[in-house]
């Protein structure tokens, strides 16, 4: 097996691994105010653990509940309410080996659909069945060792 299979490999078992964390959604009031209120602290408390103002926490949860807070924030909030912060990027349901298997289907049906207008020009056309066994073959082979531009929609 090659280094770059085996990186890959683990790559995936770490996505795959965050991949319960997909479960949970984001409250409404967002997790900063959440948290903070699952803990019974008060805004102003929060904000003399920062040593910010309690505007400032406010702003904070606002700012995570329209999308525009940075991690570092989050990180910080998280860490004064005595709490850790959790970022990952995770599939969907199906897992990364789904999204992997989808998109080499993909590659290998455009290219096996390519040879197949090539081939019945020429009147050496395939039977649907051989097509579809080599799409087949040939998603399993991407999956293994994904091409250059494997994820590019060309």
């Amino acid at each position: 097996m090659s280094v770059k299979r085996l990186a890959t490999r683990q790559y995936r078992a770490i996505v795959q691994e965050a991949a319960p964390l997909a479960r949970v959604a984001t409250p409404g009031d967002g997790w900063i105010a959440t948290a903070r209120k699952a803990l019974g602290m008060s805004g102003a408390e929060l904000a003399r653990r920062l040593g910010v103002t309690r505007a400032r926490v406010s702003q904070a949860e606002r700012a995570e509940r329209e999308g525009g807070i940075t991690l570092k924030a989050m990180e910080q909030f998280a860490e004064a309410m005595g709490c850790r912060f959790v970022y990952a990027v995770v599939p969907p349901e199906g897992g990364i080996e789904n999204l992997v298997a989808a998109q080499a289907q993909k590659k290998a049906a455009a290219l096996v659909g390519k040879a197949s207008v090539h081939m019945a020009l020429e009147k050496q056309a395939l039977t649907e069945k051989k097509n579809r066994a080599e799409v087949e073959r040939l998603a399993r082979e991407m999956m293994e060792d994904p091409p250059p531009g494997f994820w590019s929609e060309k």
